[in-house]
């Protein structure tokens, strides 16, 4: 039997959900990670604020760090919210006695601006943990602190990471969520004397709970897996990107990160492969809708729940062409397998995320009133308003096309058309959650259609 990595999580508890020792344990799990606690506070706390901090005696994190070494063993650990000097005092032994892997996220103030971890804690987490620290991943705030550095730029937080680095850390991260660098969020590693700068696209959002917790448990999951410090820190960062796309919408204020949307992903991969598939060969047994292929074909994809883009999207290789009669599918289900389909499919998931498949039909009034009668909503795009700037990049007609349509509808609809243009084919584009919801609804069309 392979043995399973373990990760420990030394804490506080947030009581939705959203960050300390909840959010460490959902990224364990998404990283294929055993998670296991030593919890050094119960919160109170909610998307708004922390309404009242109850920390563990010390001697009971002792104790929760020593049982499970004893038994199950750590192949790594993070601190976060520790709040105070006996606590702290109490993980570095712990450490020291164990020597594994240790992450430390030096937690001081929530999201709402309530300290979680003491005024005089401050120098004893800089004196007695940074120094035991495989990485320390301040933000730049908690970098200001420990480095007496003012963190505002690139070069402030490298300027700071070298500072930390002279405690002793094996590296040191400044995570770049504060740092003005043109819409970019860029995290500084210094590691072995050298930078490393990792950038992601700035997220305007407010699913920002618990990102922190979650970058430094997604970087101690990779160490326990034994991972490099800089294969551990670009995982995470990819991590985080996603679960702060598809965060929770959840709450009145800081609203969660969703560190399991990877997880999610990659869970749906055979089901959506498996949906496509079923779709396709109801499509080859109904005759009828060989009356539905347009000139350049049909194609019908479907994509996972977290899609980006079109490798995110399974859609049939070579698309699904008239043959004999009917209609065939030229290849197997794939993921990329289309680009135009699946950019459809991406942009409509941002207005409706249960609308996950779609495919191309050809454009007639009669299928239109179809389905119409059969309940479907309906919204168009004009082709010859299409902005010069939208024509002039390769692929960007489609996510024009759907943006327009909603406005119209003030709502995603279930069928999207367009009259065309110079060169280009009118189109009716079919709207559902699954493949087969698709399918079906293509070949009742096809049945009614004289």
């Amino acid at each position: 039997m392979v043995k399973l990595p373990s990760a420990l999580t030394i804490a506080g508890s947030d009581s939705c959900g959203g960050a300390g020792i909840q959010a460490d344990l959902k990224t364990f799990a998404a990283l294929g990670v055993h998670g296991m606690t030593a919890i050094t506070a119960v919160t109170a706390q909610n998307t708004l604020g922390v309404r009242l901090i109850q920390t563990v005696d010390a001697d009971l994190v002792r104790e929760q760090i020593e049982a499970v070494v004893e038994d199950i063993g750590v192949d790594a650990a993070k601190t976060g919210m520790l709040y105070s000097s006996e606590i702290i005092d109490v993980v570095a032994e712990e450490v020291e006695r164990h020597n594994f892997p240790l992450v430390v996220d030096p937690v001081m103030i929530a999201k709402g601006g309530t300290r979680l971890l003491k005024s005089e804690a401050v120098e004893t987490l800089i004196r007695r943990l940074i120094p035991l620290a495989t990485v320390v991943t301040p933000n730049a705030l908690e970098a200001e602190v420990i480095s007496g550095i003012r963190v505002e730029t690139l070069e402030d937080g490298k300027r700071a990471a070298e500072r930390i680095s002279a405690f002793g850390p094996e590296a040191v991260m400044v995570k770049g969520g504060h740092i003005k660098a043109d819409g970019r969020a860029p995290d500084i590693l210094l590691w072995r004397g050298e930078f490393t700068i990792l950038e992601a696209e700035r997220i305007e959002t407010r699913s920002t709970h618990g990102t922190g917790c979650s970058f430094s448990a997604a970087i101690t999951a990779e160490l326990a897996k034994g991972k490099t410090i800089l294969e551990a820190v670009k995982r995470a960062k990819e991590l985080v990107h996603l679960a702060i796309l598809y965060g929770l919408e959840m709450g009145r204020g800081h609203a969660p990160l969703n560190p399991m949307a990877s997880l999610y992903n990659e869970a749906e991969r055979y089901r959506v492969l498996r949906n496509v598939g079923e779709a396709a060969r109801l499509l080859e047994g109904h005759p009828g809708v060989a009356k539905l292929a347009p000139e350049v074909q049909i194609n019908l994809g479907m994509a996972l729940p977290y899609a980006r883009d079109h490798r995110d999207v399974a859609a049939i290789r070579g698309r699904i062409v008239k043959m004999d009669g009917g209609v065939k599918a030229s290849g197997c289900p794939e993921f990329g397998a289309s680009r135009h389909v699946a950019r459809t499919i991406v942009t409509a998931m941002k207005f409706d995320p249960e609308k996950r498949a779609g495919m191309n039909i050809r454009y007639s009034e009669e299928i239109l009133r179809i389905a119409r009668e059969i309940g479907l909503s309906i919204s168009f795009y004009d082709r010859r308003r299409e902005p010069p700037e939208v024509k002039e990049q390769e692929g960007k007609t489609t996510i024009w096309g759907v943006e327009e349509a909603v406005k119209r509808l003030g709502r995603l609809p279930d069928v999207i058309y367009h009259l065309g243009d110079v060169g280009k084919e009118p189109m009716i584009l079919l709207l559902g959650r699954t493949a087969v919801e698709v399918a079906e609804r293509a070949i009742e069309i096809a049945r009614r259609l004289t």
